[in-house]
C-alpha cells in the first residue's frame, strides 16, 4: 500500500538558511526554482542556437529542449530529475509557468486586431474554413481509431473534440515568425496565410473553450452547458466593461509622452482578473488573459507599451518553463511496438492531409495558382504553442493518457519542423522591377537625379551621415539629390517584432515611415527633421530581417527606389582611443552580400566623426575632401563623387593621381587579386599586372572631363600628380592627408596591397588601409564600388520592361 509520502510530497519551504547552516538550498523552493530557470533557459537557447541553421522558429527549440529534459532523454535519469526537477517543486514550476503563459497569450490577442479579421475577404474566409473543417472531421476519425486501441477508457465526446481541436489548429504567432523569416508577410501569399490564420485562431479558441466544457469531471450535459453560456457571457462582459475602460486609458496616453504606471497596473491587473473569473467559470485562465488582450485598442501607443512592458521577461524566462513543465509530461518511449508507431504515421498523415489538402483544393477553387495554393496549405499546416497548450489541458483533465499525448506532441513538432524547408522548396516569389538608366554617380549628364539609399544602424551612423549628405547635395538648380535612409533593425524573438514587421511591409519591402504608422523610431525622426529643414528630398525607411538576409531588403529596396549608388556603414566603428572595435561578424558579411547583388554603385562608410557629434548647418560647412585616384572603374565613381560634392561652397577638394614611371605599373610586380565578397557570384576584374587598354582610355577620357570642370572651379578644386616608385610612396603620399575631413577611394584599383594581412578584404587594397588605426583617427572613408553589368550575373530583382509597380519613387515631404 502506498505511504502517504509517495503520494503527496510534504510541501517544500520557500528559502534555506544557506549552505553554512549545512541545509542543501536544493532542497528549498525559490533557490530550485532559479536553478530550473537558468538551466532551462540555457538548455533552450543552445537548441535553438543549433537549430538557427535550419531556420526554425524558436517554438521547435523550445519543444525540442522540454521533450529532452523530460522522460524521453536526460529525464531517464532518475538522480537527474530527483535533483533538479523533483515531483514536489512540480507545482510551483507549472504554477510560474502558466503565469508566464498568461502574459503570452496576453501578448497573442493583442497581436489580433479584431478589424482585420471582419475586414477578411471571402477567398482568405473560405480557406481558414476549409483549414479548420476537413482536419476536424478527420481528427474524429482519428480519435475512432485512437479510442479503439490506446485510450479506451476515456469519455468519448471530449475526446473526439480535443483531437479535433489538436489537428485543426493553425499557430498564428508562429506562421508570423515564419512568413517574416522568409520575407512573406506582404506578398499575397502571406496575406491570405495570416488573414486565414486569425481566422483559425478565433476558431481554435472557441473549440478549445467548448472542449474544455465538455471534458468536465461532472458527466451532466447541463453542467458543460452553463459553462458555455458563462463564457459567452464573460466575452459580452469584457466588450460591454474592460474594453471601454482599457480605451479610456489608451486615449488618456497621447504618442510622445511616457504611460502612467497606473494604467499599466491596472491593466495587468485586468489580465489576472479575467484569468480568474475564465478559471472560476471551468473553461480556463488562458482563455480569460486572451479576451482581455483582443479587447485592449490597437490604435496608439498603449497597445505598444503593453508590450514592451511584458514581453522580455515573459520570453526569455517564464515560456520556456511552459515547455519544459510539457516535456516532463512527455514520454517518447510509451511509443513503443509496430502499433504505436503506425499510430503516430497515422496521426502525422491526418493532421498533414486535412490542413494541406483541405486548403490546397478551397485555394484552387478560389483561382489561387496552384504553386501559391500548396504554399498556403504548408503554412497553413503550422503547429506551435497553442497546440500545446491544447494538448497540455486534455492531459491534466485526464482525456489524454501518456501514450495519445506523446503522439500529440511529437505530431505538433514534425508539422511545424517541415513548414519551413518546404515552403522555401516549394515557394521562392521572384521579385520583379522596371528597369532605369542611372545606377553609377559616374554619368553622361551629372545634372540628373542622383539618388541615395544611405543604411544606419545606430546613433551614431546618424551626425557622420547627414553631414556627409549636407555636403553631397551641391548648389546646382537641376540636379537633385534624393536620399532614402534605411534604418537597419535585426529581427528578433519579440512578438512586437512581427508587428513592428508587418507594419514596416504593409506597403511595400521595406515600408516609409508615415506619422499616421505610430512610428517611434528616435532614428528616423532625425531624418525626418534634416530633411524638413534642408532642400534635400530625404524619405527614412525602415528594414527589419535577419542580419544573414537583410540585404535582400537592401538591394531589392535600392532597385525599387532607382538610386545609383547604396551607402553602408563599415562593420567596424572607433572607439574613444582611436582604435576600430568590431560590430560583429553578421555586419561585415552583410556588406559582403550587398556588394555582391548590388543593382547599383555601393559605398562603404569608414565612419571617423565628419563633422564632429553633431549636424553642422550648410553655412558652417567647411570639409577638405581628397580623392585617390589610382585608375580603374571605383576610382572613377570616387572621384565622379568628389566632384559633385565641389560644388556646395565649403567644399575643398584634392585629387591625387598616382603615376608611376615608364615600365612600373601600380602592382609593382605583385600579382593583384580581385576580392569577391561571394566568388560563385560575381567576378571582379582586376589587372593582371598592366592596365587593360580599355580601361586606360576610360580613365583619360573621364580625367580629361575632371580637369575641364577643375579649371573652371579652381576655388574649389584642385589636383595634384604624384610620382610613385613603390608601395612605401604611396603610403607616405596617403599618411600626407591623413588630417583631411574625408578621403574617397575606389574598393579595386589597379594598385598592389598596401597592408601585408587585413580582415577588411572588402575594402579592397587601399581603403583597408585607409580604414586602420595606424592610418588616421581623423578622417572618414567612403569606399566606392562602381556598378558593372556584366558582373550583376545573379540579381536579386528580375528587370522586366513592363512591370509596373504602384509605390511612388518620389517621396513627398510631409507625407
Amino acid at each position: 500500500m502506498a505511504t502517504h509520502d509517495s503520494t503527496c510530497p510534504p510541501p517544500m519551504k520557500a528559502t534555506s538558511n544557506g549552505a553554512f547552516q549545512h541545509e542543501n538550498p536544493m532542497d528549498y523552493a525559490l533557490p530550485l526554482l532559479i536553478v530550473q530557470i537558468i538551466l532551462v533557459v540555457a538548455f533552450t537557447r543552445f537548441i535553438a542556437f543549433l537549430c538557427k541553421p535550419l531556420r526554425q522558429p524558436r517554438v521547435i527549440a523550445e519543444v525540442i529542449g522540454g521533450i529532452l529534459l523530460g522522460p524521453s532523454a536526460i529525464g531517464r535519469s532518475k538522480k537527474f530529475l530527483e535533483t533538479f526537477f523533483p515531483a514536489r517543486s512540480l507545482t510551483v514550476l507549472e504554477t510560474l509557468a502558466n503565469v508566464g503563459l498568461l502574459f503570452f497569450l496576453f501578448l497573442v490577442g493583442l497581436e489580433l486586431d479584431m478589424r482585420s479579421i471582419r475586414r477578411t475577404g471571402p477567398k482568405a474566409l473560405c480557406i481558414a474554413v476549409a483549414g479548420i473543417t476537413l482536419p476536424f472531421v478527420l481528427g474524429i476519425g482519428t480519435s475512432l481509431v485512437l479510442r479503439s486501441t490506446i485510450s479506451k477508457d476515456v469519455d468519448p465526446t471530449s475526446f473526439l473534440v480535443f483531437m479535433g481541436v489538436s489537428l485543426s489548429i493553425t499557430a498564428f504567432p508562429v506562421l508570423a515568425r515564419i512568413l517574416a523569416e522568409l520575407k512573406l508577410l506582404t506578398t499575397e501569399v502571406g496575406r491570405i496565410a495570416m488573414s486565414a490564420a486569425a481566422v483559425n485562431d478565433i476558431a481554435a479558441w472557441i473549440l478549445l473553450a467548448l472542449a474544455i466544457a465538455l471534458s468536465g469531471s461532472n458527466s451532466s450535459p447541463l453542467v458543460s452547458l452553463w459553462v458555455l453560456l458563462c463564457g459567452a457571457g464573460f466575452i459580452i462582459f469584457a466588450v460591454l466593461v474592460i474594453k471601454p475602460l482599457v480605451a479610456w486609458m489608451a486615449k488618456r496616453s497621447p504618442e510622445g509622452e511616457p504611460i502612467k504606471e497606473i494604467y499599466i497596473c491596472v491593466t495587468l491587473s485586468l489580465v489576472l482578473a479575467c484569468s480568474f473569473l475564465t478559471d472560476t467559470i471551468g473553461i480556463h485562465a488562458l482563455f480569460g488573459a486572451f479576451v482581455a488582450g483582443v479587447v485592449v485598442p490597437k490604435d496608439g501607443p498603449f497597445a505598444g507599451v503593453l508590450t514592451e512592458k511584458i514581453e522580455d521577461l515573459v520570453m526569455s524566462l517564464l515560456l520556456p518553463l511552459y515547455f519544459v513543465s510539457s516535456g516532463l509530461k512527455t514520454n517518447v518511449a510509451t511509443i513503443s511496438g509496430a502499433l504505436s508507431w503506425g499510430l503516430l504515421v497515422l496521426v502525422i498523415f491526418t493532421a498533414c492531409f486535412g490542413k494541406i489538402v483541405g486548403t490546397l483544393v478551397v485555394s484552387l477553387l478560389c483561382k489561387v495558382p496552384f504553386r501559391d495554393a500548396l504554399t498556403i496549405g504548408f503554412l497553413m499546416n503550422t503547429k506551435g504553442l497553442v497546440e500545446l497548450i491544447v494538448l497540455n489541458i486534455g492531459k491534466d483533465r485526464k482525456v489524454l493518457n501518456d501514450q495519445a499525448f506523446a503522439i500529440c506532441v511529437l505530431m505538433a513538432l514534425f508539422t511545424t519542423f517541415i513548414t519551413t524547408p518546404i515552403v522555401m522548396a516549394v515557394y521562392k516569389p521572384a521579385r520583379k522591377g522596371s528597369p532605369y538608366m542611372h545606377k553609377t554617380i559616374q554619368r553622361k549628364d551629372p545634372d540628373t537625379e542622383l539618388r541615395v539609399l544611405a543604411c544606419f544602424h545606430s546613433t551614431c551612423n546618424i551626425p557622420t551621415l547627414i553631414n556627409l549628405i549636407e555636403s553631397s547635395r551641391g548648389t546646382r538648380k537641376r540636379g537633385k539629390l534624393c536620399i532614402y535612409a534605411m534604418h537597419l533593425m535585426e529581427l528578433s524573438e519579440r512578438p512586437s517584432a512581427i508587428t513592428m514587421v508587418h507594419k514596416a511591409r504593409n506597403n511595400g519591402l521595406p515600408f516609409w515611415n508615415k506619422l499616421q504608422n505610430d512610428n517611434k523610431d528616435k532614428m528616423v525622426i532625425a531624418f525626418q527633421a534634416y530633411g524638413h529643414l534642408s532642400s534635400v528630398n530625404l524619405r527614412p525607411m525602415t528594414a527589419i530581417s535577419s542580419l544573414n538576409n537583410i540585404h535582400e531588403d537592401i538591394c531589392s529596396s535600392a532597385h525599387q527606389k532607382r538610386v545609383a549608388m547604396i551607402l553602408l556603414p563599415f562593420d567596424k566603428h572607433q572607439r574613444v582611443d582611436g582604435t576600430m572595435e568590431s560590430l560583429g561578424h553578421s555586419f561585415r558579411v552583410m556588406n559582403g552580400l550587398v556588394l555582391s547583388h548590388a543593382p547599383c554603385s555601393v559605398g562603404i562608410l569608414v565612419d571617423r566623426g565628419l563633422g564632429g557629434t553633431s549636424q553642422v548647418h550648410a553655412s558652417d560647412v567647411s570639409y577638405n575632401v581628397v580623392v585617390a585616384f589610382f585608375g580603374g572603374c571605383d576610382d572613377r565613381e570616387a572621384l565622379a563623387y568628389g566632384m559633385r560634392m565641389a560644388e556646395h561652397p565649403g567644399i575643398l577638394l584634392t585629387v591625387i593621381k598616382f603615376i608611376t614611371p615608364p615600365g612600373i605599373t601600380l602592382a609593382f610586380g605583385a600579382n593583384l587579386i580581385g576580392v569577391s565578397a561571394n566568388k560563385d557570384r560575381k567576378v571582379i576584374k582586376v589587372a593582371d599586372g598592366s592596365t587593360h587598354d580599355e580601361d586606360k582610355q576610360e580613365d583619360d577620357q573621364f580625367w580629361s572631363e575632371f580637369l575641364s570642370v577643375c579649371c573652371k572651379k579652381e576655388e574649389s578644386m584642385m589636383y595634384e600628380e604624384r610620382l610613385v616608385e613603390n608601395k612605401e610612396d604611396v603610403i607616405n603620399v596617403l599618411r600626407e592627408r591623413n588630417k583631411s575631413n574625408l578621403i574617397l577611394v575606389g574598393r579595386m584599383p589597379p594598385v598592389a596591397p598596401l597592408l601585408d594581412r587585413s580582415d577588411c578584404a572588402e575594402l579592397g587594397p587601399v581603403g583597408s588601409y585607409l580604414a586602420t588605426s595606424e592610418f588616421s583617427t581623423f578622417a572618414s572613408v567612403v569606399v566606392f564600388q562602381q556598378y558593372d553589368p556584366k558582373t550583376d550575373i545573379h540579381p536579386l530583382v528580375m528587370e522586366v520592361s513592363d512591370y509596373y509597380s504602384n509605390m511612388p519613387d518620389t517621396p513627398i515631404h510631409g507625407v
